[in-house]
């Protein structure tokens, strides 16, 4: 595997850092437990994880990103390891270290400052780059190479469905239009492909914004895998243990929600019925919180403006 260097310039700001490795609950015993931070990212999560975790203590990490791999091998620690893959995979990777069970799981979703101000990885409409979003770069197609190829039917759906965005179908149509007098292969070409099909939009935010979210979140599957992560995560779970989840748009925030009700919530059985109480289902999970930044943080890095951070515990009649 090819393995890129850091480019230290990026900076990336981790937010709700302590808030979300605080909800982990690092004290007393729990500190010599095992841990798993799904979205490694520039490694402000794992940091402070591994600054409260004892000697016996374990962190294993994730992240698809090449340039996250670098910074992560430049961590020292014989009780930290890094897995090249998706959070999605977390079972089998574990699994195959001999792994069951963790005492708490970080998701830290979408995508990091150093890959938004990056133009090479055009994931950003602000600086001209080639037109890739792919957050592994060894895998997969690039977007300009999906959108070389996608149907109006498919390029509306996706605009739609991953961006919310009103005016899909118009974008689509005119996205089509104009590769068959060029290839789009450039983040400034979309963005005035976009700019020219959509006619209003909310006072401060681009028109393209929406248009590649979509993309971005559909060239690197990030519903399913956060899908898959999500079940992959309740499971690992020991009894107590905890989950940390921090997403940045509602796609993301709906299904972490909607997620963690189901499992703290139970069907209610008819009252009618002769049921004792400890035959009822028990919930499998406890909402512990759902936090978002502060107002000081926000200023001092408005990215973090959208981030909201929820939080669930396994509880332990789920393990039995």
């Amino acid at each position: 595997m090819t393995i890129a260097t850091p480019v230290p310039e990026l900076l990336h700001r981790t937010v709700l850092l302590d808030e979300a490795v605080d909800a982990l609950d690092l004290a007393g015993t729990r500190a010599d437990g095992i841990y798993i931070d799904g979205t490694f990212g520039r490694g402000g999560h794992s940091r402070l994880i591994l600054s409260r975790l004892g000697q016996k203590g374990r962190l294993v990490a994730f992240d698809k990103d090449l340039q996250a791999i670098a910074t992560a091998q430049q961590i020292d620690d014989p009780r930290f390891s890094i897995v090249h893959d998706s959070f999605a995979t977390m079972g089998t990777a574990l699994a195959a270290q001999g792994v069951a069970r963790v005492d708490g799981i970080l998701l830290d979703l979408g995508i990091s400052s150093p890959q938004v101000d990056d133009a090479t990885r055009g994931f950003s409409f602000r600086n001209d780059g080639p037109l890739d979003m792919r957050m592994d770069t060894t895998r997969g197609l690039s977007a300009a190479e999906w959108l070389a190829t996608a149907d109006v039917q498919q390029l509306e759906k996706v605009i739609r469905d991953y961006g919310e965005e009103r005016f899909a179908f118009q974008i689509a149509k005119a996205i089509v239009a104009r590769r068959a007098i060029e290839p789009i292969s450039s983040t400034r070409q979309l963005a005035a492909i976009v700019a020219d099909a959509v006619k209003t939009r909310e006072k401060g935010k681009d028109p393209a914004t929406r248009t590649f979210q979509a993309i971005r979140i559909f060239i690197n599957k990030e519903l399913e895998d956060l899908e898959a992560g999500l079940n992959a995560a309740y499971a690992m779970l020991a009894p107590g243990a905890r989950m940390s989840v921090i997403s940045f748009h509602s796609l993301e925030d709906r299904m972490v929600k909607q997620f963690f009700a189901s499992k703290a919530k139970v069907p209610q059985p008819d009252r009618r019925l002769p049921i004792r109480a400890v035959d009822l289902p028990q919930p499998q999970m406890k909402l512990i919180a759902k936090i978002k930044p502060s107002d000081d943080e926000v200023s001092a890095n408005p990215r973090a403006r959208s981030a909201v951070l929820r939080v669930a515990e396994r509880l332990e009649d789920a393990a039995r």
